[in-house]
């Protein structure tokens, strides 16, 4: 049942009249029978692994808490990161590494049969794990109070709009927000209402129609057209922004709907002038978590070795990043590309303001927002690719198979239909420095950009329901 298919849309609004007439208390009770509803639809059988988690961290928690020195408080937050990391690794991560072992040792002569797990992945358990982890850990800290109530804490984990692909909202901002009565304005409605229209149109129309056209590229047989890879490459990036910005636009509004306030996921990700920037404005709720939960203890514990010290956080950081996505090794590529690249732009920092401070802001800004697009986009390859072998020969290809003879008129004015309103409103974003610039037009304005966003989703929409990239992660 994805956000973008009838049976959510009937199911949403059953949920949504029946919360507007509850008090606060049933109110939440609905929200959380909703969520398990709404996760057991997906599979029924990963639901106890669901509530496993919940239990195990709530009760982490209330033990972290209470604990009276920090020996006690070290055993229970181990307890919680073993039990989370520890269902993750068998459910995501055996297999990978079990293969990966196997290969290992017959390159050397040492044969080996694997010992592998006959199991799929349940979906969301990286997100919801993210979740309740960032709980226990704030709790260590001190940063934070248990929840009393444990039905509370249980809706902060599954939550419905969030619980499949984030973002991955942190207990200290979300939990208040469910515990305390909730203001329901009509200023949020049309906030939500814009969101979740833009998010289904972002979906639907933009990264759905781009995602054929990238697929029939990546699915083609080798030699590949150089021409053809470069325009599927930029088609790409903006497929997988599109698919996820407008997964975590309809879940901001249909929060906002019931009073939430979810966390921005992107922020003008693609007009960042270097890659340290695009990190901070791209899926933000997982880069800020592995910031502050992952680099910023290993930076702060290898703080005698200076900038080695913070080159070394930040490549295990964006090494994990890329396992997070998933276990395969295109994945764990992605994050040590964006390691290398981050690390190089840490190192000549000082070189880099010199010669942007020689040409004019405009055109450093452009320059820079333009390589770094560049840059992500060519590295968006490896999760189009079925593996590293084929990336490889797709990269091979768009430098040493590159005809610009050869391009594909038709080909690029498909890709230029369905890339520009997402460049348009994203620019209009960028100028105002607001994600919700649309709704700060002029009435005659923003009716005509609805009307045709309206036309261009039922007459180019694709149909059927098409699941979100980041539900594979």
């Amino acid at each position: 049942m994805s956000f973008n298919s009838l049976p959510f849309a009937l199911f949403f609004i059953s949920i949504y009249l029946l919360y507007l007439v509850l008090s606060h208390k049933w109110q939440n009770r609905l929200l959380l029978a909703a969520s398990y509803i709404f996760y057991a639809l997906w599979d029924g059988r990963f639901l106890a692994l669901l509530l496993f988690s919940t239990v195990v961290d709530y009760a982490c928690g209330i033990k972290i808490h209470e604990a009276q020195d920090q020996r006690r408080k070290k055993l229970f937050l181990f307890c919680s990161l073993f039990c989370n990391l520890g269902v993750l690794g068998i459910f995501k991560y055996f297999n990978f590494f079990a293969l990966s072992l196997q290969e290992l040792l017959n390159s050397i002569g040492v044969p080996l049969k694997p010992v592998t797990l006959h199991i799929i992945l349940p979906v969301g358990i990286s997100f919801y794990t993210f979740k309740t982890l960032s709980y226990t850990i704030d709790m260590y800290r001190g940063e934070l109070q248990p929840t009393k109530n444990f039905f509370d804490y249980a809706l902060f984990v599954s939550f419905f709009p969030n619980i499949l692909a984030g973002p991955i909202d942190r207990a200290k901002d979300f939990v208040p927000q469910i515990t305390s009565p909730r203001n329901l304005t009509l200023n949020k409605f049309y906030e939500g209402s814009y969101l979740i229209f833009w998010g289904l149109f972002e979906k639907v129309f933009i990264a759905d129609n781009l995602a054929r056209i990238v697929e029939n590229v990546f699915s083609s047989t080798p030699p590949y057209n150089g021409v053809n890879v470069l325009l599927a490459v930029y088609a790409l990036a903006v497929q997988v922004f599109c698919d996820f910005d407008g997964y975590s636009n309809i879940a901001r509004g249909i929060g906002k709907y019931m009073g939430f306030e979810i966390m921005v996921n992107f922020n003008m990700p693609y007009f960042s002038p270097n890659l340290t920037e695009l990190w901070r404005r791209w899926h933000i709720s997982l880069s800020g978590w592995f910031k502050d939960y992952v680099y910023t203890p290993i930076a702060i514990n290898r703080r005698y070795w200076g900038t080695w010290g913070t080159l070394y956080a930040l490549f295990i950081c964006f090494l994990l990043i890329g396992l997070w996505h998933g276990p395969e090794w295109k994945y764990i590529l992605f994050g040590i590309l964006q390691g290398i690249v981050l690390s190089a732009e840490l190192l000549t920092r000082k070189m880099r303001k010199r010669i942007a401070r020689r040409l004019s802001a405009p055109i450093a800004d452009v320059a820079g927002i333009l390589l770094t697009f560049s840059f992500f986009s060519l590295c968006c390859v490896l999760f189009q690719a079925a593996d590293v072998s084929q990336a490889l020969r797709i990269y091979h290809d768009l430098i040493f198979n590159f005809s610009p003879h050869d391009i594909s008129v038709e080909y690029a004015r498909q890709i230029l239909l369905f890339s520009l309103p997402a460049v348009l409103v994203q620019f209009l974003q960028y100028k105002k420095n607001d994600l919700l610039a649309v709704l700060q037009l002029p009435v005659w304005w923003r009716g005509s950009l609805y009307f045709a966003m309206y036309y261009l989703l039922v007459v180019y929409g694709v149909e059927g329901g098409k699941e979100f990239v980041y539900f594979q992660f």
